[in-house]
C-alpha cells in the first residue's frame, strides 16, 4: 500500500491563509451619521448589525462606526422616530441615514433627549418644533389640486398669500422676495412657478423649517424653507 507523505508546514500555512482570507471577506468597517429634518444630529441612536447582532450608538454628532459583513443590513431605532433598516452592499463604508419623526406631544417628548441642541436652542424640543415634516402618509397629497392647497392649513404656522408660502416666527428678510419662504424641490431652490405647476400627485414629502433650523440656507433662508421631496426623488 502507499504511503501519503504529508507536509504539515504546508497544510498549516494553507489553514492560516483560508483563515485571514474568510476574516477578510466577513468583516468591514462601516461608518455614519443619523439625523433628523437631514440636518438635525440625533444622539445615543442604537444601531443593530443584522449578522453579528451587535449594536453602538451615535455619538454627540449623531456619528457611528461599527463592523459588518460586506453585504449587510442595519436597524436604526430610537424612540419618537420610525425605525429605518438600511440594506448596506458590497462598496458601502460610509452612509447617512436619516429618521422621520413620528407626529404626536408623546413622540415629540421621547424624541427630545435624542436631539442634539444647536443654531442658539436653549431647548431641543424647539429646535423640533421649528422643523415641520409631512408625508403621503400623513397626507394624501392627490386630494389637493395644488401644493400650495395641500401646504395650507398643514403646518402650525404656515399661511399662504398670495400665490407665495409664509411661515410665522421665520426672521423675515425683506429683500428681492419679499417675506417669501424658500422653496426647495428634491435638493434644488426654485421658484414659485415650478411650486404651483407641480402636481400634487408626484410629492413624497414636505419638511418646513423656521427659526435657526433654516440657517443651513444662509440669508435665502432668512424667511423659512420649504423643501419638498418627490417621488422620482425619494428613489
Amino acid at each position: 500500500m502507499m504511503k501519503l507523505k504529508i507536509d504539515f508546514k504546508s497544510v498549516l500555512f494553507f489553514v492560516l491563509f483560508l483563515s485571514v482570507s474568510f476574516i477578510s471577506a466577513q468583516e468591514k468597517t462601516l461608518v455614519g451619521k443619523i439625523t433628523t429634518f437631514d440636518s438635525i444630529p440625533l444622539i445615543g441612536v442604537n444601531i443593530q448589525v443584522k449578522s453579528t447582532g451587535e449594536s453602538v450608538q451615535t455619538d454627540t454628532l449623531g456619528r457611528f462606526q461599527t463592523f459588518c459583513n460586506p453585504k449587510d443590513r442595519i436597524l436604526v431605532e430610537a424612540d419618537g422616530f420610525f425605525p429605518k433598516r438600511v440594506k448596506i452592499e458590497e462598496h458601502i463604508r460610509m452612509i447617512l441615514v436619516n429618521l422621520d419623526l413620528k407626529r404626536g406631544e408623546t413622540n415629540l417628548d421621547r424624541a427630545e433627549r435624542y436631539v442634539n441642541v444647536g443654531y442658539g436652542y436653549s431647548n431641543s424640543k424647539d429646535l423640533l418644533y421649528a422643523v415641520s415634516h409631512a408625508n403621503n402618509n400623513d397626507i394624501d397629497f392627490a386630494n389637493y389640486d395644488n401644493i400650495l392647497d395641500a401646504i395650507q392649513g398643514q403646518f402650525p404656522g404656515v399661511s399662504v398669500q398670495n400665490g407665495t408660502i409664509i411661515i410665522r416666527g421665520a426672521s423675515t428678510f425683506y429683500g428681492s422676495q419679499g417675506d417669501a419662504a424658500l422653496v426647495v424641490i428634491d435638493g434644488a431652490i426654485t421658484n414659485y412657478n415650478d411650486l404651483i405647476n407641480m402636481s400634487p400627485h408626484d410629492v413624497q414629502s414636505i419638511d418646513v423649517l423656521k427659526d435657526g433650523s433654516s440657517s443651513v440656507y444662509g440669508s435665502r433662508g432668512a424667511n423659512g424653507v420649504v423643501i419638498i421631496t418627490t417621488k422620482k426623488g425619494r428613489k
